[in-house]
């Protein structure tokens, strides 16, 4: 059962960045040589309740959902994803720093880390991320910012 409603929060999450990255959403990628870390930013109203609810996520506006994951290339140059550990921090504009705790979701092959933060509509949000592969002895951190709007 919490199989199929990770699937379903998988396809969901995909399925809503990728529809919503042009106005409201953000995602990017920085390259670490043998890693990739991955991000997406979007409102928690993209999830629909039944999704929010089986992840336990809150859904609610003013609440932002930050994803990240890590990859790699397999011995045969395909994209593939990589367990380890997440941490970071969310800082506005003014400088308010709140620490993001990240869940580990494993869905299958891929492996993705969650977490919610508090918004203003508008406001500029900036992510300090560090991402460890399992076996990496180095971390992998990145940077970006994004505002969100109400929808």
């Amino acid at each position: 059962m919490i199989t199929q409603h990770l699937q379903r929060f998988a396809l969901t999450l995909a399925a809503l960045v990728a529809l919503a990255l042009p106005a409201l959403a953000s995602a990017g990628e920085k390259d670490f040589g043998d890693y990739r870390v991955h991000w997406s930013v979007f409102p928690s109203t993209f999830l629909t309740p039944e999704v929010a609810k089986a992840n336990n996520l809150q859904r609610s506006k003013g609440i932002g959902v930050v994803n990240i994951s890590i990859m790699t290339d397999d011995e045969h140059g395909q994209i593939q994803p990589v367990s380890g550990q997440v941490e970071g921090q969310v800082a506005n504009d003014i400088q308010q720093i709140n620490f993001l705790a990240f869940r580990r979701i494993q869905e299958g092959d891929a492996v993705y880390f969650i977490a919610q933060y508090q918004y203003q509509s508008g406001e500029l949000m900036t992510f300090n991320i560090k991402a460890r592969p399992s076996g990496h002895g180095e971390d992998l951190a990145v940077r970006f910012a994004h505002s969100l709007f109400n929808d």
